[in-house]
């Protein structure tokens, strides 16, 4: 194999997708190395947990900064400190900008709780269970500048059963999110150079 990809993790909270991200990266074999995680919320649990893992793990608050772009410049000046090549955003709950959006064009995935193109957004399995599917899921996609709105890269679904609360589907959903991003960055950085 070739160079493992310099790798950051974007969080706002617990870091169950980011720990599912660390846990395959310790293959020898898996492409990325996660050198990085950055969280817009200084109290969030992910950050102590990516410390925890070795993982050099910092906080820059986006209520810090007057405007997003500010606070994107702040993220992006830290993401080429570290010498990140490639940025995963599990449970990043920030928008992104045009202009951090097509600096990290082609380097910029997200792992979204929906069948997208279905359910872009918040609320996602109140929405799918409003509607009457028999399916919700995630997405890993590429990030665009319209939100949740690049190309999918993979998905998971599951059964959406006639007792189903938002609740009960997002745990559902969670479970399969944490076999889908690890493959779903490997699939992307195996092909990517």
């Amino acid at each position: 194999m070739t160079r493992r990809v310099r790798t950051a993790v974007l969080i706002s909270g617990r870091g169950s997708n980011m720990m599912a991200l660390l846990a395959a990266a310790r293959a020898d074999d898996y492409p990325a190395d996660i050198q990085l995680v950055i969280s817009n919320r200084p109290e969030a649990d992910g950050l102590r947990k990516a410390d925890a893992a070795g993982v050099t793990a910092i906080a820059i608050d986006h209520k810090d900064f007057d405007t997003r772009e500010a606070f994107e410049r702040e993220l992006d000046a830290a993401l080429r400190a570290h010498k990140i090549d490639f940025v995963a955003c599990a449970g990043f709950m920030r928008v992104l900008t045009e202009w951090f959006v097509s600096r990290w064009e082609g380097r910029l995935i997200n792992i979204h709780p929906s069948l997208l193109p279905k359910y872009k957004g918040l609320h996602t399995h109140k929405r799918a269970i409003e509607a009457g599917d028999a399916e919700g899921g995630a997405s890993v996609h590429w990030v665009a500048t319209e939100v949740d709105g690049g190309d999918i890269i993979d998905h998971e679904a599951v059964q959406i059963e006639a007792d189903e609360t938002p609740e009960s589907l997002a745990n559902k959903v969670l479970k399969r999110e944490l076999v889908l991003y690890p493959r779903a960055l490997n699939k992307v950085l195996m092909g990517w150079h």
